[in-house]
Formats: C-alpha cells, structure tokens, sequence
C-alpha cells in the first residue's frame, strides 16, 4: 500500500512538474513575440542627416520608438547639394556607426554604397583606401586584382561598422552609354561568365569579413537609355532574358544575400507596373522561376520613377504585395523627411486595417530579415 502511494504522489509531481514547465515555456513565448509595429520597423532601412548624433535626433527615436530595422550612409546630401553628410573621416565614422548601433534595440543593418571608381562613398580624399570601378575589374579580368580590391573594400567597411554593401552590380553592360549603368562604370561586363565570376569573388571576399552584400538591380537596367533616379524608364524594347542569367547563376551558387530591385518599366514582363511594385517580376520571376528564398529590398522609394507616379502609400502597398522586404528610403533625392519613418509604418498599418496588405506578409518578411541579421558575425 505505501508502495502505491508512493508511486501515485510521484507520478502527481511528475505531472505537475510537466504543467508549470508549459505554463513557463508558454510565458516566455509571450515575451518573446514582437509586436506588430516593431515587425514594420525592421522592413524600413532609411538615411538620415548627420555625421554625428545626439539623442534628440529623429534618427535615435526612429531606433528606439520604432525599432527601424537599418540606415544607410552617404557622403554627399544631394536636396542640399553640400558634404559631408554622414562621412567625413574614418574616425568619426567609426564613431557615428558605433552611436547608431548603441540606440538599436536590435542588430542594426548599416548599410552603403560603396561598389568602387565613380560609385564610392569612402573617398580617399577622407583618407580612406582609393577603389576602382566593377567596369576596369571586368576588362582586366584577374581573380587576384578582384579580390583585392574586394578585400579591401570589405575590411575598411568591416573597420567601420558597416555591415551592408548595396554591391555589386550584376547588371550587364548592354548599353555602354547608360546613364545610370554603363557611363558610371558600374557593370563588370555585357559578357554573363564575367559578371558572374567577378561578382562571385566579390560576394566572397565580402563574407569572408563578416559584410553583407546585395546584388542588384533585378531584373536588370543595362540596357536602359535613362535614369530611373530622375522618372520612369521604359526597357520594353531594349531588355533581354539574358539579363535574368546573372541571378539565376549566383542564387545557384547561394551568393545572393540580398537582391535590390530595379524601378524599370517592361511592358513585355508586366504591362502595369515598374519593376519594384510588380508582383509578376518579384514574386513570379525571382521568387518563384528563379527559386530565390532570401530577402528582396527595394530602390530608394522616393526616386522619380516611383513619386513621379504614385502616391506614398500606394507605392509601399504594391512594394510589400510584390515581395519586397526590405523598404528604402535614402531620404536623399530631392528632398528630406525627417518623419519618414513614423508616416511609413503609419501608412503599413492603414493598409492593413485596409486589408489591402497582411499581417502574416509583415511576419515573413520580419523573419527572413532577422535570419539575414542574425547571420552576421
């Protein structure tokens, strides 16, 4: 008989045991959920005035209030026409870049630009390492040359807290006179193998220093007669689906961290919208018939081809519907919200009491980027 009582009180306290560890596991669970709006935060990546900030800068209460997901850096302030902007020497980089991340309450993207030759916010000029151009690497056509400069690129960005490079351009050089592509020297080549293994080796010295790379920009502005930063440009009668190859190739090889979209108009790939804002290009083309499965961002939102034809709202709600994860907002074109961050997750969220977005479209895009953040070293 005490034998039997002594078995049922065991299995009583077993079972108890069981129970408050549900009931503590379920609490942690709770705790562990991310509301809504901090969800929103993480797919706005913006930029901001200041080569250094104190806490009443809107930049500290966009981390702090609104767990803004990343910023993104630049030399230049082009609404003011004036430098420097957010870089004016390695030191008080480092130290700018330092300050941002003590305000995130996350893992902050700080992303940049810095593809090399024209394209390049770290100038020598503020003693940072002199790079070449993506077009001088593909004519040269050396694995050595490309990863040192790719090296180098990397580490300095590593020694400035940057963790993103919006690079490289895997655009194919089809009209060397582009505006925004070919005149800029920013595409290794018009030739696929040379921009795959060049922008492959790039990837590769990036990861090898801990720096996220995006390659860019889908589904390809080589051939475009125009520049997408001043209006909408029309590929209809000059893109080829040799311009898909690129990516198809280095998604292959698991390269892609991150793809930019282009603000392109093709009338044969989606007869209604630009490139950043059509599901049939980013869902059905890259998602889908290029099997890529990591995080879409977008173009600067407030480029001509996109305020020179939508609405604000209109424009975030067609980027999320089409796939995009990531929003940008350099806040550098031609003009400067200082509210960008507040009014966009303000109009998310109009959109979704709307039902014109989901809340299950924000948590995945949320969970593949803190995949990707927490993928950094």
């Amino acid at each position: 008989m005490l034998k039997l009582i002594l078995r049922n009180y065991m299995n009583w306290g077993v079972f108890f045991i069981v129970i408050v560890f549900i009931f503590i596991s379920c609490e942690k669970d709770e705790e562990q959920k991310v509301g809504l709006d901090d969800q929103i935060g993480q797919m706005l990546l913006v930029g901001f005035r200041g080569t250094t900030i104190s806490y009443d800068h809107h930049i500290v209460s966009d981390l702090e209030d609104y767990n803004l997901g990343g910023v993104i850096l630049y030399e230049k302030d082009v609404p003011s026409q004036s430098s420097p902007r957010n870089i004016e020497s390695p030191e008080q980089l480092k130290q700018l870049t330092a300050d941002l991340k003590h305000y995130s309450k996350e893992n902050l993207f700080i992303a940049i630009d810095q593809e090399g030759g024209i394209v390049n916010r770290l100038k020598a000029s503020y003693s940072f390492p002199a790079s070449v151009s993506a077009q001088y690497l593909g004519q040269l056509n050396n694995e050595d040359s490309t990863r040192y400069h790719a090296a180098l690129i990397a580490s300095t960005l590593k020694s400035m807290g940057i963790n993103i490079n919006f690079a490289p351009v895997v655009d194919l050089n089809l009209n060397p006179e582009s505006p925004a592509i070919g005149a800029l020297e920013r595409s290794f080549s018009a030739n696929v193998d040379t921009v795959v293994f060049h922008a492959g080796l790039y990837i590769d010295e990036h990861k090898a220093n801990g720096i996220l790379t995006c390659c860019k920009h889908f589904p390809g502005h080589g051939s475009a007669s125009a520049d997408s930063h001043l209006g909408l440009v029309d590929l209809s009668e000059t893109w080829k689906e040799i311009e898909l190859e690129p990516y198809k190739q280095l998604i292959g090889e698991q390269k892609c961290e991150m793809i930019m979209t282009a603000h392109v108009f093709n009338l044969n790939l989606d007869a209604d919208y630009p490139a950043t804002l059509s599901k049939k290009i980013l869902t059905g083309m890259l998602r889908e018939q290029l099997e890529y499965n990591g995080v879409i961002v977008s173009d600067a939102m407030e480029m001509g081809a996109i305020t020179d034809n939508y609405g604000q709202k209109e424009a975030i709600e067609k980027a999320i519907n089409a796939g995009c994860d990531v929003l940008l907002f350099s806040n550098n074109t031609t003009s400067y919200n200082e509210d960008i961050v507040p009014q966009a997750i303000t109009f998310i969220k109009e959109l979704i009491n709307e039902g014109k977005i989901t809340e299950e479209q924000i948590q995945q895009s949320y969970d593949l980027i803190m995949e990707l953040k927490n993928s950094l070293k």
